[in-house]
């Protein structure tokens, strides 16, 4: 039974009140007479009575209309469903992200998605830092994740952040007076850091800054996430080098002041994918990313 003879049925049923069915019917020849008799035949039934002067359906054709109306509505409904897949508006895409650079962006490219197409499922997975959501990209466990650079070969990015570092302290500590802090200064003090393991960017750039200021930080704890951190810092465990984001996170006792000199890091945040994922849901996400996330004008690489 051909979608084509059914679609041909309905309409010639759905004409009947009209009086142009039978007119229709009645030219033998007609692709649609055609098909009606095509169907009848595979069906064993007859499905109108015909006369000279008008058509009918017969029991067996009002019995068919109902679910024959269904089948057409449902195979509409799978085509077009195939069709928004292959345009990438259906599909899952699942984003990693970690830290406060990535909170910024993330409502924003998330809220643009769910506008713009609603039949993607975003998976959000939090506490994904950078060196792990490089390698979760690669292996194929991530579609999309907030990295930084370099990133490895077989991966695609864009830049959609710039950010510098700064310093998070209690407002208590004698250091929250001064306009500015060099990284040198913070040779004795505690640092709460994100974990050695999960690959933070941040946390490399900021050994990576003491270490050039002739010190090795000491660790008094790690955080998982910032605002854990920053809930540590105004506890006062310790103090802690975040990028500039950080101060939309607002805590009681927390103050940020700039770190000194024209060498302070300042890190490219970027999307990343893997270059081979051929999902049109993710190149779907990439497109709205590029209108809402587009590159610093500040960034050159």
């Amino acid at each position: 039974m051909e979608l084509r003879h059914l679609s041909g049925f309905v309409a010639v049923a759905e004409e009947l009140h009209f009086g142009r069915a039978a007119e229709r019917l009645h030219i033998a020849q007609s692709p649609l007479s055609q098909q009606i008799r095509l169907l009848e035949r595979d069906l064993g039934v007859r499905l109108f009575d015909r006369t000279t002067r008008s058509v009918q359906l017969t029991a067996a054709g009002r019995a068919l209309l109902e679910p024959a109306r269904r089948l057409l509505a449902e195979a509409s409904a799978a085509r077009r469903t195939v069709q928004a897949a292959h345009l990438g508006e259906v599909g899952r895409v699942t984003l990693g992200f970690a830290g406060a650079s990535s909170y910024s962006a993330l409502p924003v490219l998330t809220r643009a998605v769910t506008s713009e197409h609603p039949g993607i499922e975003l998976v959000l997975e939090g506490q994904t830092y950078a060196g792990e959501a490089l390698g979760r990209i690669a292996e194929g466990s991530l579609d999309l994740g907030f990295v930084a650079l370099p990133v490895r070969r077989g991966i695609s990015a864009r830049v959609v952040r710039m950010e510098r570092l700064q310093l998070a302290l209690p407002d208590s500590h004698p250091l929250a007076n001064r306009a500015e802090v060099a990284f040198a200064e913070l040779a004795r003090e505690p640092f709460v850091t994100f974990p050695l393991s999960r690959g933070s960017a941040v946390r490399e750039a900021m050994m990576q800054a003491c270490h050039e200021a002739g010190f090795a930080p000491r660790t008094a704890q790690e955080a998982p996430d910032s605002y854990t951190m920053l809930a540590l810092v105004g506890a006062g465990v310790g103090l802690a080098v975040v990028v500039e984001s950080a101060r939309n996170i607002q805590l009681e006792h927390v103050v940020f002041r700039p770190l000194a000199g024209d060498d302070v890091p300042v890190l490219p945040i970027a999307l990343g994918w893997r270059s081979g994922n051929q999902s049109a849901a993710l190149a779907a996400v990439l497109r709205v990313a590029d209108r809402v996330l587009p590159t610093p004008a500040d960034f050159h690489g």
